[in-house]
């Protein structure tokens, strides 16, 4: 028998692009089909080290992730809990991300490190590769933008984790119609 699915749009910023090496700063995430349920939380950095550019996409420094956020363990549990209020016991929560192997590598490795399991499992729905497959286009037409123009999404993102998390929402439901 097939679980009941809930996709959850869920969108990250780190200091840099190795994982265990560079820290997940902030979490955003929300419902798919109900955007408005959603969660948000910035993390204190779990090493020192840091790429430039990262940071400067985001928009927050180690500093201010050390000052405002809180202690890793307590994010995810904080996550997680976030998860299991919003999916039944006989619901599986499936993690939806644009470019979803980076974001979805962070979630888990800090859901293991801190937490010994992973609420998502070991997948994730790629909301570029779902575009690549309903479109039939090549991989350079996956970007954000061009997926954006084409299925006249009315959000946008801005890399604040929550409002890239709605935004990626939108994109999966405007995408997933394509192919009924």
């Amino acid at each position: 028998m097939c679980k009941h699915e809930v996709y959850i749009s869920v969108d990250i910023e780190t200091s840099g692009p190795i994982v265990s090496e560079h820290s997940m700063l902030t979490i955003g995430a929300c419902l798919v089909y109900e955007p408005d349920i959603e969660f948000s939380i910035m993390l204190q950095p779990i090493s020192n080290k840091a790429v430039e550019e990262a940071l400067k996409v985001s928009g927050i420094t180690l500093e201010q992730a050390l000052e405002k956020g809180i202690p890793p363990l307590e994010a995810m549990v904080q996550f997680e809990h976030w998860i299991n209020q919003n999916v039944s016991k006989n619901a599986k929560p499936v993690f939806v991300g644009l470019n979803a192997p980076f974001d979805w590598s962070f979630i888990n490795f800090y859901f293991l490190k801190y937490l010994d399991r992973n609420p998502f499992g070991i997948t994730a729905i790629d909301i570029k590769a779902l575009f690549m497959g309903a479109t039939k286009c090549n991989w350079h037409d996956t970007r954000s933008s061009s997926i954006h123009k084409y299925v006249n999404a009315s959000l946008k993102g801005d890399h604040d984790a929550l409002h890239d998390a709605r935004y990626q929402a939108e994109l999966f439901r405007l995408v997933y119609s394509l192919n009924l």
